[in-house]
């Protein structure tokens, strides 16, 4: 199982595996009024496949979302269609899975 360290509100570490990782954002109410953040990682997960895309949305910086990673982003505020539409142009994703 792959884990990944995530600092608890009370500034303490956890170890947390990608779907403990994103059931916490989930849940977190940070839905957006274009596309809810259950499709965006639905996506990223149906493109990069479940366990590359949450690496990829920590690690990978995007210069056309102002040099941030896709979670830094979306923490920033942008939206989640926004950030995808961004992924896809710099990813090459088929038009088909936009």
């Amino acid at each position: 199982m792959m884990l990944h360290f995530q600092p608890c509100a009370d500034g303490e570490g956890a170890e947390r595996s990608p779907q403990e990782v994103r059931a916490r954002l989930h849940s977190q109410g940070r839905d957006t009024d274009v596309m809810r953040l259950t499709i965006f990682w639905e996506r990223m997960a149906a493109h990069f496949g479940e366990a590359y895309a949450d690496s990829f949305a920590r690690d990978h910086v995007m210069s056309e979302l102002g040099g941030r990673t896709v979670h830094e982003a979306l923490d920033a505020g942008w939206d989640a269609k926004s950030v995808w539409q961004v992924v896809c142009r710099t990813m090459d994703v088929p038009y088909d899975k936009r």
